[in-house]
C-alpha cells in the first residue's frame, strides 16, 4: 500500500519557497516536491491555491488540507519535528524581525530589484531604505554567530533567503556595504549545506512524473 505524500510546490528561486523548503529540511521531514515555472501554472496548483502564488504545502493523509504561506509552512514542519531547536529561542522577537522582513524589508527589496518600474526614487535611495533593515541585522550579528544567538533559528532561516536577493542585485556593491558581519552570516548560509540541498535544481514537474522526494535521500 502507497503511503499518501505531504506535496510542496515550490519555485527554486522564490525566496518564499526557499523559506518553507529551510524548513522542510532543518526538520528532517521528507515530502514530494514540485517545481513548477510561474509563467506556466500547473491547474493542480491552481485548483488547491487559486492564488496563484508559491509555496503551496498540500497536506496529505489524516492531515488533508493546504498551507499556503511560506511562515505557516515553516511553523508547521518545525512544530512536528525541531532536532535542531530552531524554535527554542525568543520567537516573539523571532517573529517581530521576521515581520519586518516581510513588510519593510520585502517593499524596499522589490523597488531596489526592479527600480526601473518604480519610478519615484533612484535605485540607490531604494537601496539605502532597504538597508535601514540590514543595519538591524549587522548589529545582532555583531553580537552572535547567528541573529539570535550562537545557533541557528527560525529567524535565520525566514530571514536569510530574502538578504540574498538582496545582495545578488548588485553584488558587488553589497560586498562594500560597512556591514562585515552581516555579509560573513549570508556567505556562511550560502556555503551551509543545507542550503545547498534547498537549492538543488529539479526539472520542472509535470502531472504523470515520478515523485520527486525532498530532500532527496542520502
Amino acid at each position: 500500500m502507497t503511503v499518501p505524500l505531504h506535496c510542496l510546490y515550490s519555485f527554486r528561486r522564490c525566496p518564499y519557497a526557499m523559506r518553507a523548503r529551510l524548513g522542510i529540511v532543518f526538520s528532517g521531514l521528507q515530502l514530494e516536491l514540485r517545481e513548477i515555472v510561474l509563467r506556466n501554472k500547473p491547474v493542480q496548483m491552481l485548483e488547491i491555491s487559486p492564488k496563484g502564488t508559491v509555496p503551496v504545502l498540500q497536506l496529505a493523509g489524516s492531515e488533508e488540507g493546504v498551507i499556503e504561506e511560506s511562515r505557516e509552512i515553516v511553523e508547521w514542519a518545525l512544530a512536528l519535528k525541531d532536532p535542531q531547536g530552531l524554535l527554542k529561542t525568543d520567537l516573539a522577537y523571532a517573529n517581530t524581525l521576521i515581520e519586518q522582513n516581510d513588510h519593510e524589508f520585502k517593499y524596499w527589496l522589490d523597488r531596489y530589484k526592479y527600480a526601473d518600474r518604480y519610478l519615484e526614487c533612484s535605485q540607490l535611495e531604494y537601496r539605502k531604505k532597504g538597508e535601514v533593515f540590514l543595519q538591524v541585522l549587522e548589529t545582532l550579528l555583531s553580537k552572535n554567530k547567528y541573529l539570535l544567538g550562537d545557533d541557528i533559528s527560525v529567524a535565520d532561516i525566514s530571514i536569510m533567503p530574502f538578504v540574498r536577493q538582496f545582495a545578488h542585485v548588485d553584488r558587488d556593491a553589497f560586498y562594500t556595504l560597512p556591514y562585515p558581519h552581516l555579509q560573513q552570516w549570508l556567505k556562511g548560509w550560502l556555503e551551509h549545506p543545507s542550503f545547498v540541498t534547498v537549492m538543488t535544481k529539479y526539472q520542472v514537474w509535470q502531472e504523470g512524473d515520478d515523485p520527486v522526494m525532498f530532500p532527496p535521500e542520502r
